[in-house]
């Protein structure tokens, strides 16, 4: 059962930011709404409202819309015209393909002063005789009946034979309703005939719930228990598609079944959709195969290459600096937190939002040396591992000494790695710091003058030279 909700309104408010207190149109058809509620107390300023297509039974609960304009309860399982006085603005109401019968509860529409357009077609009322006069004659406002104008002359002479097709109207209603009457109880029998079918067909048949349960032995079973074992899912699952095939013809069989159109018809089809959409859903969800986690390590130990998050890599062998990098291209703006990385001897393995990303790497690796880090603007992750075994030289040949597992400390195997790396040597004479105190008095600085006439004198050997103090001094 459909029911207004303010959850409900709010969804198809969204034309006006899901605020409900001001909203002025209001769709709500094909929602399986059976009770007309709270519209009225939520929604006081609607203007329009639109509720076709659905199984309202009674006009109820919106005489507190003051400014509705245009209702539209087509295709519902409303019965009478009632609770519309308090709608002082209704211009536009419409009905069509609904149960009324009481072609006279058009009369209380008469408040109404503002209504113009009324849609009735699809009734039962309309297949009375004398059903348009009548509607004319007693709605003196209207100016369109089913979308066809009412002219003066056509106002005039139903007003002119008003008593008379009024009375026929009273005949006509008072049968609809014997048979109405008889309609319902008929609707009731069925009703408690198809309750009682049902109640015995759960007590005869538990049914199959989807499971197909086996004893548990303490002592190993015997042959013949195992056979049994063997052949019992399979027993179950004819019995259920036994079952299965059953409702099928009997859901066949409730389409073909001869019904009237009635509003108890339109009920029993709902109610049966929903058995069937909650049948299918049950089963879906027993026929639902829980996915098997991945295989990441065979029976034997061997480990498997993974990529589940179907992410980019790159394997790179750093012969350099002996170590093996990965790179891999994790999403740009997902949190680190989300992603854990877990390097053994011979694989790496990355859980990316719980899925894992296992990578076998080409030799053995060292798991405590391993290093992490994540670029903070591609985002990609670059695990960096150090390898185990023979180191190379900056000459190019391989040191021989092998890395032997040991249960020191990892300061005192740092000491040993660093005795064993390649060492460069810078000549101590060449190296020295220099001496503060003699900065300033290891170099004397002169003149420039000075120096350039220091250089410019020449030897008392030149007999022609001639000392003029007036000539500068050469450069």
């Amino acid at each position: 059962m459909g029911r207004i909700t303010e959850d409900l309104i709010r969804r198809n408010a969204e034309h006006n930011e899901c605020v409900i207190f001001s909203l002025e149109e209001l769709s709500l058809h094909q929602q399986e709404i059976e009770k007309l509620e709270h519209i009225d107390k939520w929604c006081r300023d609607l203007k329009i409202l639109y509720l076709q297509n659905n199984l309202i039974g009674k006009i109820e609960n919106v005489s507190k819309l003051k400014k509705l304009e245009y209702l539209n309860l087509a295709l519902n399982n409303i019965e009478k015209i009632e609770n519309l006085e308090g709608c002082e603005g209704l211009a536009k109401l419409d009905l069509t393909v609904n149960f009324i019968g009481e072609l006279s509860s058009v009369k209380t529409l008469q408040c109404n002063i503002h209504l113009k357009e009324l849609f009735l077609m699809g009734n039962p009322c309309a297949d009375f005789d004398g059903y348009r006069e009548f509607v004319v004659a007693t709605l003196p406002q209207l100016k369109w009946l089913d979308g066809k104008e009412i002219e003066r002359s056509e106002r005039i002479q139903a007003l002119q034979n008003y008593p008379v097709v009024e009375q026929q109207v009273r005949e006509q209603e008072n049968a609809y309703c014997l048979r109405r009457a008889k309609d319902k109880e008929e609707a009731q029998r069925k009703l408690e005939e198809q309750q009682y079918k049902e109640d015995r067909r759960k007590r005869r048949d538990p049914g199959f719930d989807g499971c197909w349960y086996t004893d548990i032995h303490t002592a190993p079973p015997s042959s013949s228990e195992t056979i049994d074992h063997f052949q019992a899912p399979e027993t179950q699952e004819e019995e259920y598609n036994k079952k299965k095939l059953n409702e099928s013809e009997d859901d066949l069989e409730f389409w073909n079944k001869p019904s009237l159109y009635t509003p108890e018809s339109r009920l029993e089809t709902l109610r049966h959709v929903e058995k069937q959409r909650k049948d299918q859903e049950k089963l879906s969800e027993k026929k639902k195969n829980v996915k098997p986690a991945r295989t990441l390590i065979t029976e034997d130990g061997k480990a498997l290459n993974v990529n589940e998050p179907k992410l980019d890599f790159s394997l790179k062998d750093d012969e350099e600096r002996n170590q093996i990098i990965v790179d891999l291209a994790v999403y740009r703006y997902m949190d680190t937190s989300l992603i854990e990385v877990d390097v053994q001897p011979t694989y790496v393995r990355v859980m990316v939002k719980g899925k894992p990303f296992q990578l076998v790497l080409p030799a053995e690796v060292k798991p405590d040396s391993s290093s992490a880090k994540r670029s903070q603007t591609t985002g990609h992750l670059v695990i960096c591992m150090p390898k185990v075994g023979d180191r190379i030289t900056r000459g190019g040949s391989a040191d021989p000494t092998p890395v032997k597992a040991t249960s020191n400390s990892p300061r005192e195997q740092a000491k040993e790695r660093s005795k064993q790396a390649e060492k460069l040597e810078v000549d101590p004479s060449k190296y020295s710091y220099p001496d503060v105190t003699t900065i300033v008095q290891e170099k004397s600085h002169r003149p420039r003058r000075l120096a350039s006439e220091h250089k410019a004198l020449p030897s008392e050997e030149d007999t022609y030279f001639e000392d003029n103090p007036e000539v500068p001094p050469l450069i």
